[in-house]
């Protein structure tokens, strides 16, 4: 992962990209790799710890309407997350993330090891996709750490 790191460092940096993080089941996790790097803090803004949906209204402004209509693990969270800590933060790069760690909390429709991810862009766009992580929790969160910090790198080419 340190190489994944080094890169989104360098492209930041060359492309006066801020990142922000917005964070469910990775906790923190996200945040804590990216300011791994000494000197982090020339691209790296503040991160957003919304474990509850609650957070997720208060600091992000999700909205109750979206939480309530497709839950806390869906494409519309993580993408009102993603916008919520661009408006929040000096960032222009941000990314959310939402998911179903385990080892409980799954349905048939949203199995555990379902993660949501999104990246925005200020005055761009903003891109989610999901994935299906296998594992106990700590892989899954792992799996979608790595995942997270890859899709970085693709989207500040």
């Amino acid at each position: 992962m340190q190489k994944v790191l080094q890169e989104i460092a360098e492209k930041a940096l060359k492309q006066h990209i801020v990142i922000a993080t917005a964070e469910s089941c990775t906790g923190g996790w996200i945040a804590q790799q990216l300011t791994e790097l000494s000197g982090s803090s020339a691209w790296f803004d503040r991160g957003f710890i919304t474990y509850s949906n609650e957070a997720k209204q208060q600091m992000l402004g999700v909205s109750a309407h979206t939480l309530e209509q497709h839950g806390a693990v869906s494409e519309a969270v993580v993408r009102e997350m993603a916008e919520g800590a661009l408006a929040n933060s000096s960032a222009n790069l941000t990314i959310a993330v939402s998911g179903i760690a385990g080892p409980t909390g799954g349905t048939a429709e949203k199995p555990v090891g379902l993660v949501w991810m999104a990246w925005a862009i200020k005055d761009g766009k903003v891109d989610a996709e999901s994935q299906v992580f296998a594992g106990d929790r700590a892989e899954v969160r792992y799996q979608a750490v790595e995942y997270v910090l890859r899709g970085i790198t693709s989207r500040i080419s």
